[in-house]
């Protein structure tokens, strides 16, 4: 079984690894995605505790605790001029009249915001936690458009040190694709998409502590093989732990689990026999975004106790995720009740609550010496398997197939990911896997903007690299 929260080795991570050159963030005006492999392997051997060493929280004194997550998105839509991308958000501020477009500012202001409710309540001497998950195109689109304001922003709460200890992001697939719905083979193509361009905006530093995985939609896939792939790819991209929803998972006798605020050991055995687990938190089958907004995590955490785990007792921890900018409530209710609630911590002295993060969490239990091996077995619930329509499929087919050939003489000389051509077409695959055209196909404006993404995914792959 292969763990993917092993011990500490205090020996061979007491130093850290030497620093790496900063990367481009743009390269030939399109987002830095690959050609940098070798220094993201060095960075993921790079072990060393992230959260614990400056964590003001002990998990002795406290009951129960929780963890609220953010998730940004918005997809890259083709321009109205040929070969041209926009950010759908840009796209909202040309139509204003259409839908929900009118609120374009209130989105954009919901990406930068967190960062200035980190920064006032730490000031203030409070201790808030989040988690942030920003899809690639988010990120991208933003700096095309314009607001490079929002990314320093976000880089503040990130890098400086004064704010690294209470802000966790987690990684995501660049493209914001639904795993079940893509080829298994595609995983390591967005995984190792995002943590370029994530590095590429905010350092290699800040790629190191993010050590959480988190799924667009949070669909797991259910295929044996495919489930195995993704955690052997997140395993194998650095990751230790990955937040999925309680009612995705079952016990290895197919019961539903009985202490959903607890960490889990997700094990999965693929066709062939080979086995692998992985650390998992769990967002329980009733939130919503109403309920985040309100910050009802940490009123579910004070009315719990502390629960058995290996062969001590430890506080439980209420995970939930949720669009950070979607719905009236999370734009109107969920700043006031964000920073209610650490006042509420706070100001009469009770400890016996506290907020954290998910590896902050998990690097407290370890300190205790809990681990993956005392964690609940649990495993993905048996569902029927979603295959990718005839359409991702020609792709998929076409661009390993231009891959392949690439790595043929002559050239097989040059590696492929420090391509022009190779980035392009890349780029524009991983597009065309955005769960946005799947979700809203029905939609003329999204059946139009799928074709034309398509077509020009196409003829970047007949072309080869």
């Amino acid at each position: 079984m292969i763990s993917a929260l092993p011990p500490i080795d205090e020996s061979s991570n007491s130093q850290a690894i030497a620093p790496l050159q900063p990367i481009p963030e743009l390269i030939n005006d399109l987002p830095n995605l690959c050609g940098w492999e070798t220094d993201l392997e060095q960075v993921r051997q790079d072990q060393r505790p992230v959260f614990v060493e400056q964590s003001s929280v002990t998990l002795e004194s406290c009951s129960a605790a929780f963890a609220v997550a953010l998730h940004m998105h918005q997809p890259m839509v083709p321009g109205q001029e040929p070969g041209h991308l926009m950010s759908h958000l840009q796209y909202m501020f040309e139509h204003p009249f259409d839908g929900d477009n009118h609120r374009a500012g209130t989105f954009t202001y919901c990406y930068s915001r967190i960062a200035n409710f980190m920064v006032d309540l730490i000031n203030q001497g409070y201790s808030p936690r989040v988690m942030l998950t920003y899809s690639g195109t988010l990120l991208w689109g933003l700096r095309q458009m314009g607001r490079g304001d929002v990314l320093d922003n976000l880089k503040r709460i990130t890098t400086e040190k004064t704010y690294q200890p209470y802000v966790e992001w987690l990684g995501t697939f660049w493209g914001h694709a639904i795993a079940p719905t893509i080829p298994a083979a595609d995983f390591k193509l967005h995984i190792q998409a995002w943590q370029h361009h994530f590095a590429a905006i905010f350092g290699w530093e800040a790629l190191r502590r993010v050590r959480g995985f988190c799924l667009p939609e949070l669909q797991l896939p259910t295929e044996p093989n495919a489930l195995y792939t993704l955690v052997q790819t997140l395993q194998d991209a650095g990751y230790r732990w990955l937040l999925v929803r309680a009612e995705q998972v079952c016990t290895p006798e197919r019961q539903p689990l009985s202490q959903i605020h607890l960490p889990h050991r997700l094990e999965v055995t693929n066709t062939q026999g080979q086995s692998i687990s992985m650390a998992v938190l769990l967002q329980g089958s009733h939130s919503t975004a109403d309920s985040l907004a309100s910050m009802e995590p940490y009123r579910q955490a004070q009315q719990l106790a502390r629960q058995p785990l290996g062969d001590r007792h430890v506080p439980p921890l209420v995970t939930q995720l949720e669009d950070g900018e979607n719905t009236h409530a999370m734009m109107h209710d969920f700043p006031a009740a964000f920073r209610n609630t650490w006042y509420d911590i706070l100001n009469p002295g009770d400890r016996s609550v506290q907020g954290l993060t998910g590896t902050e969490y998990l690097e407290l239990l370890q300190a205790t010496g809990l681990g993956l091996n005392d964690y609940p077995a649990c495993q993905v619930m048996p569902s029927p398997s979603t295959r990718p329509d005839v359409p991702h499929q020609r792709l998929h087919q076409r661009f390993h197939h231009a891959v392949a050939a690439g790595h043929r003489p002559p050239l097989a000389s040059h590696r492929l990911s420090e391509s022009p051509r190779y980035r392009k077409a890349l780029l524009y695959y991983l597009l065309s896997q955005t769960s946005c055209f799947q979700h809203w196909s029905s939609e003329s404006h999204w059946q139009s903007a799928w074709q034309g993404l398509y077509q020009q995914t196409d003829a970047l792959l007949r072309q080869g690299f």
